[in-house]
């Protein structure tokens, strides 16, 4: 494993892929700046740029829009009281409040800054994590497996929301979706409907553009925001190292709390935010300031929403489980370049992957520099109208879908799950459950059919006597799922 460390740290010093992390986080911060338009839809839109690069160029251009959107969702959110990304509702509590006062250059400064340290210092962590839990997770075997990836279905079922049986249909669904195609252990066609397209499964590229981005793209048009009618000014001094200073307990333990919140699947950074926000304003001997303009209510919010992209790469690489709705979108990068994440690929390309953990961390220094420079830019793009991006927008979605097969049907199949996506946000329903489960339920069913095999049809005696991790996972899973639906339910309703 450290001959691996050592060989991706010379892969990761390459001018090309430092080229393209600068060009997605420039893209990332200029997509979040925009109200309406999320990091979501922008890793959706631009997935299909990674698929003609080296993997060492095309995914850290893909985490470059990942940090970039997460923080650039803060400008509007200060400015104009619109957060760009859902990670920057609660950065909206302080930061317009900040405005009104004219001091929004502190407070986009007091953003960067602790989105900088909080990504940054979960990024190390992540870098450090994976050492152990990747030594533990290639002693898995096919039942620790399917006892892992059950238990993490389970986990987004149980987080996707105050209905858990809403969480629970779509996660049937997105499992129904995976058995279509052909039988991974037996090779037979399954519910293909006569459709010869279908023998492969479906695509899971316009999949993902479809649930993500089109729902994103009605929204905007449904909105009628055509313009905002603030100018997007600057205002007032940047922020002195003493104001810093002073918030950085706050910083740290937003950090602390997002790089948590970032290892479990299905919370994410609005989570994030929001806990960050609140133990701020809980630990606070002034209270009261917080929602009237308190620099620290920025820097919580922003510290924590942040430090959960390092984190969410820890399910991801080591067992192939998405920690959130954009690190799905990753997992089709990954797949998409040969490299599927799970127990085998730090077997076969662990240089590869802390090449990539590596150029997470060495990226915060262009992050810093971007964005500091960046800022007035940005803070102008609030106002441009949705209606000229629009059109722009949606010729990507048709033309990534259609690029990466040159197949027509892939553009059908963009068509029909942006539909679902649609009606599921008219419902109100997660289609995080639905991705989860079509992601992981191929997986899923290969390691169960392993593990039926292994234990010779006496599944019960095979688990009790050779397989207690995998009893353990098992009978955790219900407790596990009930409690954390229970949290999130009180989260909810406060």
């Amino acid at each position: 494993m450290i001959e691996h460390f050592l060989t991706g740290f010379e892969m990761a010093l390459r001018v090309d892929t430092f080229i393209m992390v600068s060009i997605g986080l420039f893209s990332g911060m200029l997509i979040g700046a925009l109200p309406g338009f999320t990091t979501l839809m922008a890793m959706a839109i631009l997935l299909p740029v990674s698929f003609f690069l080296d993997p060492l160029v095309g995914i850290p251009f893909l985490l470059g829009i990942y940090k970039g959107g997460i923080f650039g969702g803060s400008i509007p959110a200060i400015l104009v009281s619109m957060p760009g990304t859902g990670a920057a509702i609660a950065t909206t509590y302080d930061g317009f409040a900040l405005t009104k006062k004219g001091q929004s250059r502190k407070a986009l400064d007091m953003a960067l800054f602790s989105s900088i340290f909080g990504d940054t210092a979960s990024d190390i962590f992540t870098l450090l994590l994976i050492f152990p839990i990747a030594l533990l997770v290639m002693q898995f075997g096919p039942p620790e497996l399917a006892a892992v990836l059950l238990l993490s279905l389970v986990v987004v079922a149980a987080t996707a929301g105050k209905n858990p049986l809403k969480g629970l249909l779509m996660m049937a669904i997105g499992l129904f979706l995976s058995l279509i195609g052909t039988d991974p252990i037996g090779g037979v066609e399954r519910f293909t409907f006569g459709f010869f397209e279908l023998k492969s499964g479906i695509p899971l590229l316009p999949m993902l553009i479809g649930v993500f981005a089109v729902p994103e793209i009605v929204n905007i048009i449904g909105s009628r925001s055509a313009q905002l009618a603030q100018s997007g000014k600057i205002l007032g001094e940047r922020l002195k190292f003493a104001e810093f200073k002073r918030c950085f307990r706050t910083i740290c333990r937003s950090t602390v709390m997002g790089t948590g919140i970032g290892i479990v699947p299905g919370l994410g950074q609005v989570v994030a935010a929001m806990m960050g926000y609140t133990a701020a304003k809980n630990a606070s001997s002034t209270p009261e300031k917080f929602g009237t303009g308190e620099l620290e209510g920025v820097a919580a919010a922003e510290a924590a929403n942040n430090a959960v992209n390092g984190p969410t790469m820890v399910p991801l690489l080591t067992l192939g489980i998405p920690g959130d709705n954009v690190t799905a979108i990753l997992l089709g990068a990954f797949i998409a370049q040969g490299l599927r994440p799970g127990p085998e690929l730090f077997e076969t390309q662990g240089a590869t992957v802390f090449a990539i953990l590596i150029i997470m961390v060495l990226a915060n220094m262009l992050f810093l520099i971007i964005g500091y420079l960046s800022i007035p830019i940005f803070s102008r793009i609030v106002s441009i109208k949705s209606s000229l991006l629009i059109p722009l927008v949606v010729m990507f979605a048709v033309a990534g879908s259609y690029v990466f097969r040159s197949d027509v049907f892939d553009i059908q199949m963009l068509a029909f799950f942006g539909l679902v996506g649609v009606i599921a946000r008219a419902a109100r329903f997660d289609v995080m459950p639905m991705v989860m489960g079509f992601i992981l339920g191929e997986p899923l069913e290969y390691a169960f059919g392993q593990t039926i095999a292994m234990s010779d049809g006496n599944f019960l005696a095979f688990a009790l006597a050779e397989r207690p991790g995998m009893l353990s996972i098992l009978i955790a899973t219900p407790v596990i799922g009930f409690f954390l639906w229970r949290s999130m339910n009180k989260k909810i309703s406060d």
